[in-house]
C-alpha cells in the first residue's frame, strides 16, 4: 500500500515545483562511495552526485547480492545504497543502515513528504521514484494485424500466436526470466494476480494450490513465445529485444521505458505503447507489483561521513537532476512532469496492482523461488514437485532464521 500512496500523491506534489537549483551547491571533500542498480535513473542520479566531487558510484545489476555483506562490514564498504522496497529488507534485518531523521531535518528541506520511507516511525530511506513492470507493446504491429490491445495474459498469448503466425516474428514475447531475481519476480506478479498468498499467518508456506500451479503453467506458456534462452533473459536483454524489433510485447520495468524512445539505440522509437500490466484473470488486478526506489545510508561509517553522504545524495535527487532527466523514471521529486512513458505505471496502479510485500518472509521466499522455479521452466520437475520443493526449502531456512517456530 505504501507504494500506491506514493504514486497517488505524486501528481499533487509535482504541481508545487519551484525554480531549479544550480549544479552541486557545495564542494564535497569527503570520499563517498555508492552502490546501486545500473538502470538509467541511477545513472542520472549518480552523475548528479558526482558533480559535488569525491564521489565514486558503482552501478551493478548484482547490487542486491553484494549489498548485505558490503554494508555489514565495519567500516561499511559503501556510504550510500540504492534500494527498493524489496532490497531494503536484508539491510533492515541486519541493522546495517541508519535512521535518517536528523539528516532529513538538516538537509532535506526540498524533499516531499511522500519521499520519506518510515519503518517503525523512523525515516530509514528516501524514495526518489516509483517503478513497476508494466506492459509495453508495438502499437503499429498490433494495428497492422488487427489485434486488440491485450487486457489479460490469455489475450497476450493469443496476440503472440497471431504475430508468430503472420511470419513477422518468431519470438513475439520477451520476458525477464533469468534464474534468480527476475524469474522470481515473474512468479510473484502472476501468483498475486491469481489471488495467491505466499504464507499463512504463522509464516508457514502457502504456495501449493491452484494459484501456484496456474502461475507456473502460465509462465511456461509465456516462455513458449520468447527467445529459447529465456532463463538468461534479464531486463537489459529484454530491453534490447524490444528496441531491435525482435519482440513485440513485454512486461518490463517502467525504468526501461525511456530506452524504447531513444533513437540512438532503438529502432522502434515512438512505436511502443506503455499500458497496465495484463491481469492474470479477467477482471482481476494488474499482474504486477508496485515498487519504490531510493537511497539509504550505511550505519557502520563515521557520522561525519554519513553527513557528507546524505548531503551528496540530496544533490543527486534534486529538482535540477529531474529537469535534465524527466523521462527516465516516474520521479517523486519536485519538478517532475508526467509523460506518456509514465502511463503504464499509473494504469497498473489504477488496475489495483499491489505493492511488493516487503517482509522478511517474502525476502526468503522470493530468493528460493528464483532458485527452484527454473527446474520447472526447464522441464526437469512438475509444477507439484516444484512447489513442494520451494516450500520444503523455505521451511528449512525459515526455521534457521527463527521465522517459523
Amino acid at each position: 500500500m505504501l507504494t500506491r500512496r506514493l504514486l497517488a500523491v505524486s501528481a499533487a506534489t509535482m504541481a508545487f515545483a519551484g525554480p531549479a537549483a544550480a549544479a552541486c551547491s557545495f564542494r564535497n571533500t569527503v570520499p563517498i562511495r555508492s552502490l546501486s542498480a545500473a538502470f538509467e535513473a541511477w545513472k542520472a542520479v549518480t552523475t548528479a552526485m558526482a558533480e559535488c566531487g569525491n564521489v565514486s558510484s558503482e552501478l551493478d545489476q548484482e547490487f542486491r547480492r553484494k549489498q548485505p555483506d558490503a554494508f555489514a562490514a565495519n567500516p561499511a564498504l559503501y556510504h550510500i545504497g540504492g534500494v527498493s522496497n524489496g532490497t531494503i529488507v536484508p539491510l533492515l534485518n541486519a541493522n546495517t543502515i541508519r535512521p535518517l531523521d536528523d539528516l532529513v531535518a538538516k538537509y532535506g528541506q526540498n524533499l516531499n513528504p511522500n519521499q520519506l520511507i518510515r519503518i517503525q516511525g523512523r525515516v530509514m530511506a528516501v524514495a526518489m521514484m516509483v517503478n513497476a513492470q508494466h506492459f509495453m507493446y508495438r502499437e503499429d504491429l498490433l494495428q497492422e494485424l488487427s489485434i486488440a490491445a491485450p487486457q489479460t495474459w490469455d489475450d497476450v498469448l493469443v496476440a503472440a500466436e497471431k504475430i508468430r503466425a503472420s511470419g513477422k516474428m518468431q519470438h513475439p514475447l520477451a520476458a525477464t526470466m533469468r534464474t534468480g531475481f527476475d524469474l522470481s519476480q515473474e512468479f510473484v506478479n502472476l501468483f498475486l494476480g491469481f489471488g495467491g498468498r505466499f504464507t499463512n499467518p504463522d509464516n508457514t508456506p502457502a504456495l501449493r494450490g491452484e494459484a501456484g500451479t496456474r502461475t507456473l503453467e502460465m509462465m511456461r506458456r509465456i516462455a513458449g513465445y520468447t527467445d529459447p534462452n529465456f532463463l538468461t533473459a534479464d531486463s537489459t536483454f529484454v530491453q534490447r529485444q524490444m528496441q531491435q524489433g525482435r519482440s513485440a510485447m513485454t512486461n518490463l520495468w517502467a525504468s526501461r521505458a525511456a530506452a524504447m524512445d531513444n533513437p540512438a539505440e532503438s529502432t522502434v522509437a515512438g512505436k511502443v505503447v506503455m499500458a497496465a500490466a495484463p491481469a492474470a484473470v479477467p477482471g482481476g488486478p494488474s499482474a504486477t507489483t508496485l515498487w519504490w526506489d531510493g537511497i539509504v545510508i550505511a550505519r557502520n561509517i563515521p557520522d561525519a561521513e554519513a553527513d557528507a553522504a546524505f548531503r551528496v545524495a540530496m544533490e543527486g535527487i534534486d529538482e535540477e537532476m529531474v529537469r535534465a532527466n524527466n523521462d527516465v523514471a516516474v520521479w517523486l521529486i519536485r519538478g517532475y512532469r508526467p509523460t506518456r512513458l509514465s502511463q503504464g505505471v499509473v494504469a497498473s496502479a489504477q488496475g489495483r496492482a499491489p505493492s511488493y510485500p516487503s517482509t522478511p518472509t517474502m525476502g526468503l521466499m522470493s530468493s528460493i523461488i528464483g532458485e527452484r522455479a527454473a527446474d520447472f521452466m526447464a522441464g526437469r520437475r512438475s509444477a507439484a514437485e516444484t512447489l513442494a520443493d520451494i516450500e520444503t526449502a523455505y521451511v528449512s531456512r525459515a526455521r534457521e532464521q527463527g521465522l517459523i517456530r
